[in-house]
């Protein structure tokens, strides 16, 4: 097929954008395959982060596409829809994952059906935030969709409450493997400056209210002094209350912060340090982090929410904690490293999810569902 994606690519950093550019690779094994990408996600005041897009120094992969879409200029819509036809697809594939981008990809969906299919991956139907206007503008969106992709069951069950008749595959997210392998866990303690004989936690990825940092640093400071922590990640929005519960904890020196944008190159020596990862999240649908904890064979305490007692608890690679509170979050922690025989049952189920989970596999059913079509 000759199959375009529409959608962020190089230069915009992020999890989507490492997503598309991991989908384009593998598509384009068995297809013909080209991007088109954004010339504005966003108007900078909108956007929490620094930047959004990727610096010279990182080492990201680099996708070649075409910027045409301006989410902010309507006029842009049309020129986009334009290109596209006259590239002449079978198949346009769209990554959604905000109602921000209903307007501009919805309008290209609904006309681009009238000369081929359309297929949407679903990384959430409601955001993680959600506001009054994601429901409406997200129904726009999907009604220009011939079928959806959804990452995880909880993504499919928003589709169906807001979109009963939409046409649907649960595909779950894949695993990255793009990061590298694992270093030496001596070397990659060295690099980050912490201790490698303490048990290491590492909290990693865009620091936002819905992922529970905070929880986690309520709970810290109940585990002895043979554990540290290490948060990686970029705050989207102030620090200053993370900071507060660090500085009143009486444990800030096993406290680690890298609270800057982690380029790809650096993912290993994060993931290489850990013993395990945690997401203490108070909403989720599925996680790319969960992908990269899985590609480098690292288990997870999460909190149960989403697809993430699926993912992590039903599949054996980690624990589970019931609430996302800090007393439930400790528990499931002391459980994991009081039990070396569940530690390593946690690391078997890790390598048999990562035959599962490939990237060849989500290409290779994203193909023949959209065939079916």
């Amino acid at each position: 097929m000759r199959i375009a994606i529409l959608s962020c690519f190089y230069p915009y950093r992020g999890g989507i954008a490492q997503f598309n550019a991991s989908m384009l690779l593998e598509l384009g094994k068995a297809h013909t395959v080209r991007a088109f990408n954004f010339t504005r996600q966003y108007p900078g005041i909108l956007f929490p982060g620094k930047t959004q897009y990727v610096t010279a120094d990182d080492d990201a992969v680099s996708i070649e596409s075409t910027a045409l879409l301006d989410t902010v200029n309507p006029f842009s819509y049309v020129r986009t829809l334009k290109e596209i036809r006259k590239w002449q697809p079978d198949l346009v594939v769209m990554s959604y994952w905000m109602s921000w981008f209903a307007p501009s990809l919805g309008f290209i969906a609904r006309h681009l059906r009238k000369s081929c299919k359309v297929v949407s991956v679903l990384h959430n139907v409601i955001p993680h935030e959600p506001k009054f206007f994601d429901a409406p503008l997200t129904r726009y969106f999907l009604s220009g969709c011939d079928g959806n992709i959804c990452l995880c069951e909880e993504v499919a069950d928003d589709l169906r409450r807001l979109s009963p008749g939409a046409d649907s595959l649960t595909l779950f997210h894949p695993i990255y493997g793009h990061f590298g392998e694992r270093i030496p866990r001596e070397e990659a303690c060295s690099s980050l400056g912490i201790d490698p004989g303490k048990k290491t936690l590492l909290f990693f990825g865009l620091i936002r209210e819905y992922k529970g940092l905070d929880i986690l640093l309520r709970a810290f400071p109940n585990l002895d002094s043979s554990y540290q922590l290490v948060v990686a990640g970029e705050p989207y929005g102030s620090f200053d209350r993370y900071q507060e519960i660090i500085d009143s904890s009486g444990c800030a020196d096993r406290i680690h912060l890298f609270t800057h944008y982690i380029k790809d190159s650096e993912v290993k020596t994060y993931f290489s340090a850990t013993d395990l990862v945690v997401l203490p999240y108070r909403s989720a649908t599925q996680s790319g982090i969960n992908a990269i904890a899985y590609h480098f064979e690292t288990p997870m305490v999460v909190t149960d929410t989403g697809g993430l007692r699926h993912s992590v608890g039903d599949a054996g690679t980690g624990l589970v904690a019931s609430r996302p509170e800090p007393e439930c979050l400790l528990e499931e922690i002391a459980r994991y490293f009081s039990d070396p025989d569940l530690r390593e049952r946690c690391k078997a189920a890790i390598k048999a999810e990562k035959e599962r989970l490939s990237w060849k596999s989500f290409a290779r059913q994203l193909a023949e569902y959209s065939i079916k079509l």
